[in-house]
């Protein structure tokens, strides 16, 4: 608002300037003429000499206009104007100089034309383009640390309850992870009995520790060192941790595992294979498949599960984002992955249909050596 509100101010003035300097140019021009008539007048009865008339024009002069006298086929009788002159036009501008030319219809001592020139307008108007651009830059300037301090003491009771928030969380995360841990020990206590009570509580136990696990990866947010992992490994060894919540809905897994290394941090392996396959159980229904392959530095998790309807594909990354409201879940998983695959340089495809399943594509980048 303040810039346009400036380039009307100048350009209002920047005419108003130039109607200034029309109508001064032209009232010094006439005044000229009238000194002419004058003199003509009073030499009536013998005349005026060529030499006596180029005299009497270069002391006329008494304007700060540089001035040029031209008879009525436009050549010059005295003049301090070397530009050309454009006899057909009263008042224009040209290489950011203003030119007058005013002409009278009786010829005096032979002039028919005067015509001014003046250069300073154009250094004028630049002078005042920079004074805008100097009061709007200070405006702006202001204006910034006005708002910031008043954006600050504003947020700053919204920034302290999401602190405040942020607090809670994590030590509720924290917290959990003790029952957690508890409930997780004493059933492997019960691995000898084929209870199918023992068997639903450990399911829900890992499905809670998954869980846990993605909430405290994306509050802590630590950087830790990459290794080099066996990729293939981690995957085998994280279907064994959630074996007992695909037994649960009596999913059928495939693993199709080729050696596969990669370099990159434990934990970020394993959040990243946690939640493609919690996704993938999640989302699939009681004798579903799920098929697992390592390949050529590509992991492939493939489900026939409810499948992802195209309109919301390209939302489900984002987090607290859910592509189905009744499966539960905070929607951070895939956002979790989105952000692993883009720290790694990682490529991730997905290719799904509504009703037939989903598969999640994640091509590493080839290791230096291996080039």
């Amino acid at each position: 608002m303040l810039a346009i509100i400036g380039y009307l101010f100048f350009e209002n003035n920047k005419a108003s300037m130039k109607s200034a300097m029309k109508f001064e140019m032209m009232y010094q021009a006439r005044m000229l003429f009238s000194e002419i008539v004058l003199e003509a007048m009073m030499n009536v009865p013998h005349g005026v000499k060529v030499q006596e008339r180029e005299m009497f024009l270069e002391k006329l002069k008494h304007c700060r206009f540089k001035v040029g006298y031209y008879d009525e086929d436009g050549k010059a009788i005295y003049t301090e104007i070397k530009d050309p002159i454009q006899f057909d036009k009263n008042f224009y501008i040209e290489n950011n100089q203003c030119f007058t030319v005013t002409e009278n219809k009786t010829v005096h001592l032979g002039i028919q034309y005067i015509v001014l020139k003046e250069s300073d307008l154009s250094g004028k108007i630049q002078e005042l383009r920079l004074r805008i651009i100097g009061y709007l830059m200070l405006s702006f300037l202001l204006m910034g640390i006005v708002g910031y301090f008043l954006g600050k003491l504003f947020l700053k009771p919204v920034r302290e309850q999401i602190e405040s928030l942020d607090r809670f969380i994590s030590d509720t995360t924290h917290e959990l992870n003790t029952p957690i841990s508890a409930i997780l020990m004493t059933t492997q206590s019960f691995k000898d009995k084929d209870d199918k009570k023992i068997k639903r509580l450990e399911a829900s136990a890992k499905r809670l520790s998954v869980m846990y696990s993605s909430l405290t990866y994306r509050l802590e947010g630590k950087v830790e060192p990459a290794e080099v992992l066996c990729f293939s490994g981690i995957v085998e060894e994280r279907v064994g941790y959630v074996r007992e919540l695909i037994d649960s809905k009596r999913l059928n897994i495939t693993l199709d595992l080729e050696p596969m290394e990669v370099l990159m941090a434990r934990s970020s392996a394993h959040r990243l294979i946690d939640n493609l396959l919690s996704n993938a159980i999640k989302y699939s229904d009681v004798g579903d498949s799920i098929v697992i392959s390592t390949k050529a530095h590509v992991l492939t998790v493939r489900d026939t599960g409810i499948g992802i309807d195209e309109a919301v594909q390209e939302d489900i990354f984002k987090r607290y984002s859910r592509a189905n409201e009744e499966r539960g879940g905070f929607g951070l998983g895939l956002n979790i992955v989105l952000s692993i695959c883009k720290q790694y340089r990682i490529k991730i495809d997905l290719e799904s249909v509504k009703g037939e399943g989903s598969t999640f594509r994640l091509t590493f980048p080839k290791r230096k050596k291996e080039k």
